[in-house]
């Protein structure tokens, strides 16, 4: 309250307006699974919000995941040699080496 208030003195003073760092949303759910989304965030001690920050993050990063897949998948379709890690180290030292021998000349 205090907090709130010395922010309230603040602003007014330096015209400057409230921001909020997070945005809300509202949706909506049939009652059963809201009562299962009640009931998993109590289980868990965790509000709803972080409930579905975290459920969030996670489709997210299996959404990139499946991108990732496919996009690896029509890698795999087009090149014809399957590279082993020492070609890869292999082509990494040679460009690596293009490059310094490159600014030793401009330097």
């Amino acid at each position: 309250m205090l907090y709130d208030n010395f922010i309230f003195c603040h602003n007014q003073v330096m015209k400057a307006p409230r921001r909020r760092s997070s945005h809300v949303f509202t949706i909506s759910f049939p009652k059963e699974m809201a009562k299962q989304v009640i009931a998993v965030a109590n289980e868990e001690n965790r509000t709803i919000s972080e409930l579905f920050r975290e459920a969030f993050r996670t489709y997210r990063s299996e959404q990139m995941r499946k991108r990732l897949e496919m996009i690896r998948t029509g890698t795999a379709k087009r090149v014809k040699r399957h590279f082993t890690e020492e070609d890869v180290e292999a082509i990494v030292d040679e460009i690596r080496s293009e490059h310094f021998s490159k600014r030793k000349k401009t330097a």
